[in-house]
């Protein structure tokens, strides 16, 4: 029997409301107990803080892919509203290559750029009547001389070109590093502008003004840069902390998962900013491989509330199986529903059979295999202490690697702990340790 309209329509309409997006404040899809209960609540928790401090400063958000970061800044920016600030939101991502070393230098021009074309998007002008990558663009030709760019990169030009182009960048990084305490007085100097600029436009002197600086966490090197891409990022937190607080600003900067095993630290550096986290769907119960039922019927309402009949396409166990796969992180968890609907040929595959489920596993399992023997040895200490067990600051990145390919993910019910992804339990548990590893 073929696949019936009616159900390949079903199947259709259940794969494309579970689309990876942001949540904007409002959605019917936002489940608000997801990420926040009576004991924890970061966006509250970051919105208070903010609220009460004095001149600018800084609140650091940190979780791994999946825990809903983006969504939860989006509430944080209507919470900030709420309370009479200016908040605006920027998406990292669109001003800075993720995928090659970040130091100071481009990672400040791009938040000062955000800034100023968030501004002008608002209030249709920019501070001084000129924008910051205009500015930029004439500092690096009269302070730095750097005779590439002549006359030809100027404006969004010079934005695109850093974003962009891998040899642009690095030529920015190598030419500017001698001008460091030039480009960060300058940067600074335009965002307090920047800031006195929303004062006046609001007609209020007093006005708090909020950066939300988005998907920092995924800055990550690709192939054998990887490491050197990790090391980057935690020079940047940790060697130029005092260059990533600005005055005047308040900023929320989001941080890799990796970073947060550090954040006394990095909070310390940065005026005492707390760490706030995001975590998974609490789907076992503390330190256990246990299912939690509370967990389990989360997910169930976090689809339900996309695609109220759900059940005409897969069984309530199916999608408890499904959820424990995904180790509760959400987008994970929204893949693997994706990937099982794309192989449904026929309507007796419906509700989903155990087959198509365990092909969608297999199928995501073989993507963070194979594992090298020392990193399997590190894995099964974490599972079973359900701590990350960071021999030393050196083994960060892999740790790093760890967190942003989810082998390891990141619970809190309870306290805070850890545990290695459900679907790499068989072949972590079978590893035969190496001696005294």
């Amino acid at each position: 029997m073929a696949l019936s309209p009616v159900n390949r329509e079903k199947l259709k309409t259940l794969y494309n409301v579970l689309a990876d997006r942001v949540l904007e404040p409002g959605d019917p899809a936002y489940v608000d107990t997801f990420n926040r209960n009576p004991e924890h609540d970061a966006v509250e928790e970051i919105a208070t803080e903010i609220d009460w401090q004095s001149g600018g400063g800084v609140s650091l958000l940190t979780g791994q892919r999946g825990t809903g970061k983006s969504t939860e800044l989006k509430r944080l920016q209507r919470r900030l509203r709420d309370l009479g600030m200016v908040a605006f939101y920027a998406d990292l991502s669109e001003y800075l290559l993720l995928t090659k070393e970040v130091e100071i230098t481009d990672f400040l021009i791009s938040v000062a750029g955000a800034i100023s074309e968030k501004i002008e998007e608002r209030y249709g002008a920019s501070p001084g009547q000129r924008s910051y990558w205009d500015r930029l663009s004439g500092f690096l030709q009269t302070r730095v001389e750097i005779d590439e760019i002549g006359t030809t990169l100027v404006g969004v030009e010079l934005k695109a070109s850093l974003k962009n182009d891998p040899d642009f960048k690095l030529k920015i990084q190598e030419r500017m590093r001698g001008h460091v305490a030039q480009l960060v007085r300058e940067a600074h100097a335009f965002i307090a502008e920047a800031v006195r600029f929303v004062r006046e436009r609001e007609g209020n002197p007093n006005c708090k003004v909020v950066l939300l600086v988005d998907s920092v966490e995924r800055i990550r090197g690709v192939g054998s840069e990887a490491m050197r891409v990790y090391e980057s990022v935690r020079n940047l937190f940790f060697g130029h902390a005092e260059h990533l607080r600005i005055p005047m600003l308040h900023v929320v900067y989001t941080i890799p998962p990796y970073l947060s095993v550090l954040a006394a630290g990095t909070g310390t550096l940065m005026g005492g900013a707390a760490t706030r986290r995001l975590v998974s769907a609490h789907i076992f119960e503390n330190r256990s491989r246990r299912p939690d039922p509370a967990g389990l019927a989360l997910m169930r309402t976090v689809v339900g509330r996309r695609y109220p009949n759900w059940s005409e396409i897969l069984s309530g166990g199916a999608l408890d199986r499904l959820s424990l796969s995904s180790g509760g992180d959400l987008r994970e968890f929204f893949r693997l529903i994706r990937l099982c609907l794309t192989t449904v040929r026929d309507d007796e595959q419906l509700p989903l059979t155990e087959q198509t489920i365990v092909a969608a596993e297999n199928n995501v399992r073989g993507e963070m295999l194979p594992i090298p023997a020392d990193h399997l040895d590190w894995l099964q200490k974490i599972a079973r202490t359900h701590d990350t067990c960071l021999p030393s600051d050196t083994e960060l990145p892999t740790l790093a690697h760890f967190l942003d390919n989810r082998l390891v993910l990141n619970y809190r019910n309870g306290d805070n702990w850890y545990d290695i992804h459900p679907l790499l339990r068989g072949v972590v548990d079978a590893h035969e340790r190496t001696p005294d590893a």
